[in-house]
Order: C-alpha cells, then structure tokens, then sequence
C-alpha cells in the first residue's frame, strides 16, 4: 500500500478498516503502521497510544450506527422505528464486525459524550417516546432494548443458535415482536411502587 497522508482520521479509519478484516481485539498501532505502510512511530503525532486509537474506533463506529439509524427511522413511528433501529444495528454488526466489537467496549469519558454517542442515544429514545414510555423510564427501557439486541447479535454471531432449527431469521423477527409488545407495555412503576 502507498504511503498514506496521515492525520488522525486516517488512522483510526485505518484501524476500523483492519477491525473488520481481522478482529477488533488485534488491532495495534504497529499493525495499523504497517497497513499505512509507515514506522509505527509515525502514528504518534496523531494518536497517543493504543488506548486513544480504540476509543477513536469507538466514536467512529457510534457516528456511522448513528447515521444508519437516522435513515432506518426517518418518518417512522411505533413499531416500524423500533424494527429499523433494530434492523440498523443488525446490519451494522453483520457489515463491519469489527467496528460492532467497538461498541462492546466500555466507552471512554470523552467517547460516551461524543456526537456519536449522544445521537444514537437520542435517536433510541426519540424510538421509546413514540411508544409514551415515561421520561423517567427511557434509560431503563433503552437499557432493555439495547440488552435484548445485542444479546441476540452477540449469539448470532458465535454460532450459538447455528444448530437447531427453525433459522435465526425466524427468531429475530419474534424477539422484535416480543420487543414491540414488551415497549407498548413498559412499566411506570416497579412491585406497585412509583419509579
């Protein structure tokens, strides 16, 4: 590969990209030198150390979901916006496993109030309100719903529902029914009590 103009976006780009060839857990700043075709010493003018590269993967992968489930929800209401918040986020992990491995990450200070992170967070509750979940209810309820979707992806994706029939496409589109059902019945009190 020709030498690239670096700047930080290019190295985390960089790194994103050898995320998803290979695994989110190899990627090292030698390895994303070597993909650049530069010493690994010139990647610290742009980025400090391994740590800041994975949290810069982090807030990249947050700012492209973002952009997926804005167009997955545009004009959607109900049930459609929860299936195409669901189904961006499928799409997603399926097309770029590594950046998805990202977003299993504990975010950094910096990364969980990033631009990124504030739009998925405010797209999945802009979800949530169309269904009247109570405000003091969306984080529990976006707890729920991320819970339950990544779970599901996370079992997908290592097989685990790869040896029984009926195909997992049947199971996705009765856990985003069960989820659909579950939203339009969420709580407002916790064993009777307010919450």
């Amino acid at each position: 590969m020709p030498r690239a103009s670096l700047s930080t976006s290019a190295v985390v780009a960089a790194g994103a990209e050898l995320a998803d060839e290979v695994g989110f857990e190899v990627v090292t700043l030698s390895a994303v030198a070597r993909r650049l075709g530069v010493q690994t010493a010139s990647l610290y003018n742009h980025v400090r150390d391994r740590a800041e590269l994975l949290a810069g993967l982090h807030e990249l992968a947050l700012g492209e979901l973002a952009d997926r489930i804005a167009d997955a929800v545009a004009g959607k209401a109900g049930r459609d916006a929860l299936i195409g918040l669901a189904e961006a986020q499928r799409t997603f992990a399926r097309e770029h496993p590594g950046r998805w491995a990202a977003l299993q990450q504990p975010a950094s200070p910096t990364t969980a109030v990033s631009n990124g992170a504030v739009r998925v967070a405010t797209l999945t509750m802009a979800v949530l309100r169309g269904y009247d979940v109570p405000e003091v209810e969306l984080v529990h309820a976006t707890r729920f719903l991320g819970a339950t979707v990544n779970g599901f992806l996370a079992l997908e994706r290592s097989g685990g529902f790869a040896h029984r029939e009926p195909g997992t496409e049947a199971s996705w589109q009765r856990t985003l029914t069960a989820l659909d059902a579950v939203v339009r019945a969420w709580p407002t009190t916790l064993d009777g009590a307010p919450a």
